[in-house]
Protein backbone atom coordinates (compact mmCIF):
# COMPACT_ATOMS: atom_id res chain seq x y z
CA UNK A 1 0.00 0.00 0.00
CA UNK A 2 1.66 3.61 -0.87
CA UNK A 3 1.84 6.11 2.01
CA UNK A 4 2.15 9.74 2.62
CA UNK A 5 5.56 10.25 3.34
CA UNK A 6 7.27 13.09 5.50
CA UNK A 7 10.39 14.19 3.65
CA UNK A 8 13.94 14.17 5.94
CA UNK A 9 14.56 17.91 7.49
CA UNK A 10 16.97 19.97 5.41
CA UNK A 11 20.55 19.81 5.74
CA UNK A 12 20.82 17.16 8.19
CA UNK A 13 22.28 13.54 7.93
CA UNK A 14 20.13 11.75 5.67
CA UNK A 15 21.06 8.45 7.54
CA UNK A 16 20.13 9.96 11.26
CA UNK A 17 17.63 12.39 10.79
CA UNK A 18 15.37 10.84 7.28
CA UNK A 19 12.30 10.29 9.20
CA UNK A 20 10.99 6.29 8.30
CA UNK A 21 9.41 6.39 5.04
CA UNK A 22 6.88 3.72 7.05
CA UNK A 23 5.31 6.93 9.07
CA UNK A 24 2.25 8.05 8.47
CA UNK A 25 0.66 11.07 9.72
CA UNK A 26 -2.59 10.70 12.04
CA UNK A 27 -4.16 13.10 9.36
CA UNK A 28 -3.74 10.03 6.91
CA UNK A 29 -5.23 7.36 8.92
CA UNK A 30 -7.99 9.20 9.65
CA UNK A 31 -8.86 10.33 5.81
CA UNK A 32 -8.26 6.33 5.20
CA UNK A 33 -10.10 5.09 7.33
CA UNK A 34 -13.09 7.43 6.95
CA UNK A 35 -12.67 6.53 3.25
CA UNK A 36 -13.00 3.00 3.72
CA UNK A 37 -15.86 3.11 6.43
CA UNK A 38 -17.43 5.11 3.32
CA UNK A 39 -16.92 2.97 1.06
CA UNK A 40 -17.89 -0.49 3.01
CA UNK A 41 -21.85 1.13 4.39
CA UNK A 42 -22.25 2.80 0.78
CA UNK A 43 -21.33 -0.24 -1.11
CA UNK A 44 -23.49 -2.59 0.84
CA UNK A 45 -26.64 -0.32 1.25
CA UNK A 46 -27.02 0.88 -2.32
CA UNK A 47 -26.72 -2.40 -4.08
CA UNK A 48 -29.31 -3.99 -1.50
CA UNK A 49 -31.32 -0.76 -2.36
CA UNK A 50 -30.73 -0.87 -5.71
CA UNK A 51 -32.51 -4.36 -6.15
CA UNK A 52 -35.11 -3.44 -3.72
CA UNK A 53 -36.38 -1.00 -5.60
CA UNK A 54 -36.87 -3.38 -8.81
CA UNK A 55 -37.96 -6.03 -6.51
CA UNK A 56 -40.99 -3.60 -5.21
CA UNK A 57 -42.31 -2.63 -8.30
CA UNK A 58 -39.42 -0.41 -9.65
CA UNK A 59 -39.05 -0.34 -13.63
CA UNK A 60 -36.77 3.10 -13.92
CA UNK A 61 -33.67 1.74 -14.69
CA UNK A 62 -32.85 6.03 -15.25
CA UNK A 63 -34.04 6.44 -11.77
CA UNK A 64 -31.51 4.33 -10.13
CA UNK A 65 -28.73 5.70 -12.89
CA UNK A 66 -29.79 9.19 -11.87
CA UNK A 67 -29.67 8.15 -8.10
CA UNK A 68 -26.04 7.47 -8.25
CA UNK A 69 -24.90 10.65 -8.99
CA UNK A 70 -27.26 13.21 -7.85
CA UNK A 71 -25.76 13.06 -4.16
CA UNK A 72 -22.84 15.84 -5.53
CA UNK A 73 -24.64 18.63 -3.59
CA UNK A 74 -23.91 17.30 -0.46
CA UNK A 75 -20.49 16.63 -1.20
CA UNK A 76 -20.59 20.31 -2.30
CA UNK A 77 -22.05 21.92 0.65
CA UNK A 78 -19.24 19.58 3.05
CA UNK A 79 -16.84 21.06 0.70
CA UNK A 80 -17.89 24.63 1.14
CA UNK A 81 -18.53 24.74 4.84
CA UNK A 82 -15.28 22.77 6.17
CA UNK A 83 -13.33 24.84 4.14
CA UNK A 84 -11.24 27.63 6.84
CA UNK A 85 -11.30 31.18 5.87
CA UNK A 86 -7.36 31.01 5.39
CA UNK A 87 -7.93 28.57 3.34
CA UNK A 88 -8.34 29.21 -0.85
CA UNK A 89 -12.36 28.90 -2.03
CA UNK A 90 -13.30 25.41 -4.12
CA UNK A 91 -12.84 25.95 -7.24
CA UNK A 92 -10.86 29.21 -7.14
CA UNK A 93 -7.92 27.53 -8.43
CA UNK A 94 -8.93 24.96 -10.58
CA UNK A 95 -7.41 24.35 -13.93
CA UNK A 96 -9.47 24.16 -17.64
CA UNK A 97 -7.63 21.03 -17.81
CA UNK A 98 -8.72 19.22 -14.85
CA UNK A 99 -12.11 20.69 -15.49
CA UNK A 100 -12.10 19.19 -19.12
CA UNK A 101 -10.72 15.45 -17.23
CA UNK A 102 -13.58 15.56 -14.57
CA UNK A 103 -16.34 16.37 -17.41
CA UNK A 104 -15.21 13.87 -19.63
CA UNK A 105 -14.82 11.24 -16.87
CA UNK A 106 -18.37 12.14 -15.25
CA UNK A 107 -19.84 11.10 -18.49
CA UNK A 108 -17.86 7.46 -18.37
CA UNK A 109 -18.78 6.98 -14.98
CA UNK A 110 -22.84 7.86 -16.34
CA UNK A 111 -22.55 5.37 -18.47
CA UNK A 112 -21.12 2.81 -16.22
CA UNK A 113 -24.04 3.64 -13.62
CA UNK A 114 -26.54 2.75 -16.55
CA UNK A 115 -25.01 -0.26 -16.98
CA UNK A 116 -25.32 -1.31 -13.37
CA UNK A 117 -28.68 -0.06 -13.24
CA UNK A 118 -29.46 -2.70 -16.33
CA UNK A 119 -27.58 -5.53 -14.25
CA UNK A 120 -29.22 -5.04 -11.01
CA UNK A 121 -32.35 -4.94 -12.32
CA UNK A 122 -32.22 -8.27 -14.17
CA UNK A 123 -30.12 -10.31 -12.09
CA UNK A 124 -29.77 -11.44 -8.20
CA UNK A 125 -27.88 -9.64 -5.94
CA UNK A 126 -25.78 -12.42 -5.08
CA UNK A 127 -24.87 -13.27 -9.27
CA UNK A 128 -24.10 -9.10 -9.88
CA UNK A 129 -21.88 -8.63 -7.05
CA UNK A 130 -19.79 -11.65 -8.07
CA UNK A 131 -19.80 -10.91 -11.58
CA UNK A 132 -18.51 -6.44 -10.41
CA UNK A 133 -16.05 -8.69 -8.43
CA UNK A 134 -14.03 -9.73 -11.74
CA UNK A 135 -13.36 -5.52 -12.06
CA UNK A 136 -9.96 -6.45 -9.82
CA UNK A 137 -9.07 -8.82 -12.86
CA UNK A 138 -9.55 -5.77 -15.32
CA UNK A 139 -7.80 -3.49 -13.08
CA UNK A 140 -4.88 -5.76 -12.70
CA UNK A 141 -4.59 -6.15 -16.72
CA UNK A 142 -5.03 -2.58 -17.21
CA UNK A 143 -2.72 -1.03 -14.82
CA UNK A 144 -0.16 -3.24 -15.67
CA UNK A 145 -0.71 -1.38 -19.10
CA UNK A 146 -1.48 2.50 -18.03
CA UNK A 147 0.56 2.44 -15.28
CA UNK A 148 3.92 0.14 -15.72
CA UNK A 149 2.32 -1.67 -12.67
CA UNK A 150 4.26 -5.44 -12.63
CA UNK A 151 2.04 -8.40 -13.25
CA UNK A 152 3.46 -11.12 -10.59
CA UNK A 153 2.44 -14.99 -10.46
CA UNK A 154 0.29 -14.31 -7.96
CA UNK A 155 -1.67 -11.39 -10.15
CA UNK A 156 -2.09 -13.49 -13.02
CA UNK A 157 -3.51 -16.26 -10.74
CA UNK A 158 -6.03 -13.74 -9.16
CA UNK A 159 -6.91 -12.74 -13.15
CA UNK A 160 -7.41 -16.34 -13.85
CA UNK A 161 -9.22 -17.11 -10.80
CA UNK A 162 -11.43 -13.87 -11.41
CA UNK A 163 -12.05 -15.12 -15.17
CA UNK A 164 -12.99 -18.83 -14.11
CA UNK A 165 -15.75 -17.79 -11.72
CA UNK A 166 -17.74 -15.75 -14.50
CA UNK A 167 -17.42 -18.63 -16.58
CA UNK A 168 -18.86 -20.44 -13.88
CA UNK A 169 -21.82 -18.21 -13.43
CA UNK A 170 -22.51 -17.59 -17.24
CA UNK A 171 -22.99 -21.65 -17.40
CA UNK A 172 -25.19 -22.15 -14.76
CA UNK A 173 -27.68 -19.12 -15.85
CA UNK A 174 -30.17 -20.95 -16.55
CA UNK A 175 -30.80 -21.60 -12.41
CA UNK A 176 -29.97 -18.44 -11.34
CA UNK A 177 -32.76 -17.01 -13.35
CA UNK A 178 -35.33 -14.93 -10.85
CA UNK A 179 -39.08 -15.21 -11.48
CA UNK A 180 -40.24 -13.03 -14.01
CA UNK A 181 -36.93 -12.62 -16.15
CA UNK A 182 -36.67 -13.47 -19.15
CA UNK A 183 -33.63 -15.57 -20.98
CA UNK A 184 -32.51 -12.68 -23.31
CA UNK A 185 -33.34 -9.91 -20.00
CA UNK A 186 -30.90 -12.24 -18.24
CA UNK A 187 -28.36 -12.15 -20.90
CA UNK A 188 -28.59 -9.04 -21.30
CA UNK A 189 -28.38 -8.23 -17.01
CA UNK A 190 -25.38 -10.35 -17.12
CA UNK A 191 -23.48 -8.88 -20.43
CA UNK A 192 -24.42 -5.20 -18.89
CA UNK A 193 -22.98 -6.58 -15.63
CA UNK A 194 -19.83 -7.55 -17.16
CA UNK A 195 -19.65 -4.51 -19.12
CA UNK A 196 -19.97 -2.22 -16.09
CA UNK A 197 -17.07 -4.57 -14.16
CA UNK A 198 -14.53 -3.76 -17.47
CA UNK A 199 -15.23 0.10 -16.79
CA UNK A 200 -14.77 0.36 -13.67
CA UNK A 201 -11.72 -1.81 -14.02
CA UNK A 202 -11.10 0.88 -16.72
CA UNK A 203 -11.72 4.00 -13.95
CA UNK A 204 -9.56 3.17 -11.20
CA UNK A 205 -6.24 3.28 -13.27
CA UNK A 206 -6.97 6.24 -15.17
CA UNK A 207 -8.16 8.13 -12.21
CA UNK A 208 -4.77 7.50 -10.01
CA UNK A 209 -3.42 8.60 -13.35
CA UNK A 210 -5.17 11.98 -13.19
CA UNK A 211 -4.46 12.09 -9.05
CA UNK A 212 -0.82 12.16 -9.73
CA UNK A 213 -1.26 16.10 -10.95
CA UNK A 214 -3.36 16.32 -7.70
CA UNK A 215 -1.70 17.83 -4.20
CA UNK A 216 -4.46 17.78 -1.95
CA UNK A 217 -7.73 15.94 -1.01
CA UNK A 218 -9.60 19.07 -1.16
CA UNK A 219 -8.39 18.63 -4.83
CA UNK A 220 -9.97 15.47 -5.14
CA UNK A 221 -12.92 16.65 -3.66
CA UNK A 222 -13.65 19.38 -6.43
CA UNK A 223 -12.60 16.85 -9.11
CA UNK A 224 -15.73 14.04 -7.40
CA UNK A 225 -18.20 17.26 -7.18
CA UNK A 226 -17.44 18.06 -11.28
CA UNK A 227 -17.39 14.29 -12.08
CA UNK A 228 -20.62 13.51 -10.71
CA UNK A 229 -22.47 16.66 -11.79
CA UNK A 230 -21.43 15.39 -15.11
CA UNK A 231 -22.82 11.88 -14.93
CA UNK A 232 -26.05 13.40 -13.62
CA UNK A 233 -26.15 15.42 -16.70
CA UNK A 234 -26.26 12.25 -18.33
CA UNK A 235 -28.99 10.17 -16.86
CA UNK A 236 -31.11 13.56 -16.73
CA UNK A 237 -30.29 13.58 -20.93
CA UNK A 238 -30.64 10.18 -21.01
CA UNK A 239 -33.88 9.64 -19.11
CA UNK A 240 -35.80 12.51 -21.00
CA UNK A 241 -34.54 11.46 -24.42
CA UNK A 242 -36.51 8.07 -23.30
CA UNK A 243 -39.32 10.18 -22.86
CA UNK A 244 -39.25 10.40 -18.89
CA UNK A 245 -39.11 12.85 -16.11
CA UNK A 246 -40.25 13.97 -12.66
CA UNK A 247 -43.93 13.36 -13.97
CA UNK A 248 -43.30 9.45 -14.55
CA UNK A 249 -41.38 9.27 -11.13
CA UNK A 250 -44.13 10.31 -8.77
CA UNK A 251 -46.58 8.31 -11.03
CA UNK A 252 -44.25 5.40 -10.28
CA UNK A 253 -43.65 6.01 -6.80
CA UNK A 254 -48.15 7.06 -6.33
CA UNK A 255 -48.96 4.01 -8.14
CA UNK A 256 -46.25 0.96 -9.07
CA UNK A 257 -44.78 0.78 -5.73
CA UNK A 258 -46.15 -1.82 -3.57
CA UNK A 259 -44.95 -0.87 -0.52
CA UNK A 260 -46.13 3.07 -1.12
CA UNK A 261 -44.87 6.21 -1.89
CA UNK A 262 -43.53 7.26 1.52
CA UNK A 263 -41.42 3.82 1.28
CA UNK A 264 -40.12 4.75 -2.52
CA UNK A 265 -38.87 8.12 -1.50
CA UNK A 266 -37.34 7.06 1.56
CA UNK A 267 -35.46 4.64 -0.43
CA UNK A 268 -34.52 6.81 -3.29
CA UNK A 269 -32.73 9.31 -0.50
CA UNK A 270 -30.60 6.69 1.17
CA UNK A 271 -29.97 4.88 -2.07
CA UNK A 272 -28.45 9.01 -3.13
CA UNK A 273 -26.54 9.38 0.00
CA UNK A 274 -25.35 5.57 0.02
CA UNK A 275 -23.68 6.11 -3.46
CA UNK A 276 -22.09 9.27 -2.45
CA UNK A 277 -20.59 7.48 -0.33
CA UNK A 278 -19.50 4.71 -2.39
CA UNK A 279 -17.57 7.13 -5.30
CA UNK A 280 -15.99 9.56 -2.56
CA UNK A 281 -15.02 6.55 -0.81
CA UNK A 282 -13.64 5.00 -3.74
CA UNK A 283 -11.86 8.52 -5.02
CA UNK A 284 -10.52 8.84 -1.53
CA UNK A 285 -8.79 5.33 -1.75
CA UNK A 286 -7.49 5.77 -4.97
CA UNK A 287 -5.93 8.71 -3.79
CA UNK A 288 -4.36 7.92 -0.79
CA UNK A 289 -3.54 4.75 -1.86
CA UNK A 290 -3.77 3.32 -5.20
CA UNK A 291 -5.97 1.87 -7.98
CA UNK A 292 -5.15 -1.67 -7.28
CA UNK A 293 -5.48 -1.44 -3.19
CA UNK A 294 -9.00 0.56 -4.15
CA UNK A 295 -9.84 -2.55 -6.02
CA UNK A 296 -8.86 -5.16 -3.52
CA UNK A 297 -11.10 -3.14 -1.23
CA UNK A 298 -14.55 -3.10 -3.69
CA UNK A 299 -13.16 -6.67 -4.57
CA UNK A 300 -13.55 -7.80 -0.91
CA UNK A 301 -16.91 -5.50 0.08
CA UNK A 302 -18.77 -7.39 -3.11
CA UNK A 303 -18.68 -10.49 -1.34
CA UNK A 304 -20.26 -8.97 1.79
CA UNK A 305 -22.94 -7.42 -0.88
CA UNK A 306 -22.98 -11.56 -2.22
CA UNK A 307 -23.81 -12.81 1.89
CA UNK A 308 -26.21 -9.64 1.80
CA UNK A 309 -28.06 -10.32 -1.18
CA UNK A 310 -28.83 -14.22 0.07
CA UNK A 311 -30.25 -12.61 3.68
CA UNK A 312 -31.96 -9.96 2.29
CA UNK A 313 -34.06 -11.53 -1.08
CA UNK A 314 -33.28 -14.87 -0.71
CA UNK A 315 -30.95 -15.56 -3.60
CA UNK A 316 -30.32 -19.26 -4.39
CA UNK A 317 -27.13 -20.21 -3.23
CA UNK A 318 -26.27 -23.97 -5.05
CA UNK A 319 -23.02 -25.49 -5.54
CA UNK A 320 -21.95 -23.78 -8.94
CA UNK A 321 -22.45 -20.37 -7.02
CA UNK A 322 -20.44 -21.53 -4.08
CA UNK A 323 -17.45 -22.83 -5.98
CA UNK A 324 -17.75 -19.22 -7.66
CA UNK A 325 -17.59 -16.97 -4.73
CA UNK A 326 -14.73 -19.46 -3.33
CA UNK A 327 -12.73 -18.60 -6.70
CA UNK A 328 -13.56 -14.95 -6.09
CA UNK A 329 -11.90 -15.29 -2.74
CA UNK A 330 -9.26 -17.09 -3.51
CA UNK A 331 -8.38 -14.55 -6.23
CA UNK A 332 -8.87 -11.89 -3.86
CA UNK A 333 -6.53 -13.49 -1.53
CA UNK A 334 -3.70 -14.79 -3.89
CA UNK A 335 -3.25 -11.12 -4.80
CA UNK A 336 -3.29 -10.08 -1.57
CA UNK A 337 -0.79 -12.49 -0.10
CA UNK A 338 1.09 -11.59 -3.08
CA UNK A 339 1.33 -7.90 -2.24
CA UNK A 340 2.26 -8.58 1.36
CA UNK A 341 5.12 -10.83 0.49
CA UNK A 342 6.73 -8.57 -1.96
CA UNK A 343 6.09 -5.65 0.71
CA UNK A 344 8.16 -7.54 3.44
CA UNK A 345 10.59 -8.41 1.43
CA UNK A 346 10.94 -4.44 0.27
CA UNK A 347 10.87 -3.73 3.77
CA UNK A 348 13.74 -5.74 4.54
CA UNK A 349 15.84 -4.59 1.73
CA UNK A 350 15.50 -1.07 3.09
CA UNK A 351 16.26 -2.23 6.65
CA UNK A 352 19.64 -4.46 5.40
CA UNK A 353 20.74 -1.48 3.37
CA UNK A 354 20.15 1.35 5.99
CA UNK A 355 21.70 -0.97 8.26
CA UNK A 356 24.90 -1.23 6.12
CA UNK A 357 25.09 2.26 5.53
CA UNK A 358 25.65 3.46 8.79
CA UNK A 359 28.30 2.02 9.75
CA UNK A 360 30.04 3.81 7.03
CA UNK A 361 28.73 7.21 8.13
CA UNK A 362 29.94 6.34 11.94
CA UNK A 363 33.33 5.48 10.39
CA UNK A 364 33.28 9.05 9.23
CA UNK A 365 32.54 10.56 12.00
CA UNK A 366 34.91 8.83 14.12
CA UNK A 367 37.61 9.19 12.02
CA UNK A 368 36.81 13.21 12.08
CA UNK A 369 37.26 12.85 15.65
CA UNK A 370 40.98 11.75 15.28
CA UNK A 371 41.86 14.94 13.51
CA UNK A 372 43.86 17.69 15.23
CA UNK A 373 42.17 21.10 16.53
CA UNK A 374 42.99 23.27 12.95
CA UNK A 375 40.07 20.87 11.59
CA UNK A 376 41.61 20.38 7.80
CA UNK A 377 41.33 16.81 7.60
CA UNK A 378 37.77 17.12 8.51
CA UNK A 379 37.00 18.58 5.79
CA UNK A 380 39.23 16.97 3.54
CA UNK A 381 37.06 13.56 4.87
CA UNK A 382 34.26 14.68 4.24
CA UNK A 383 34.83 16.02 0.73
CA UNK A 384 35.87 12.85 0.15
Amino acid sequence: MEKLLRPAPAGGDPHINAVNPRELTWKYWFLLTANSVALLVGSISSTLLSRFYFVHGGSNRWVTTLVQSAGFPVLLLILVFSTPVNVRRPFSTFPLQRLLASLAMGLFIGANNLLFSYGVSYLPVSTSSLLLSTQLGFTLLISSVLLRHPLHFTSLNSVILLTLSSVLLAVNSSSDRPGGITRTQFALGFAATLGAAVMFGLYLPVMEMVYKGVTGFRAVMEMQVVMEASATLFAVIGMAAAGGGVGDIVTEARERFDIGEGAYWAIVVAEVLGWQMVFMGTAGMIFLTSSLSSGVCMTAMLSMNVVGGVVAFGDEFGGVKTVAMVLCLWGFSSYFYGEYRRSRVEAKEEEEELEMSLPEREGLHSEANDVDESGVLVQETYLE
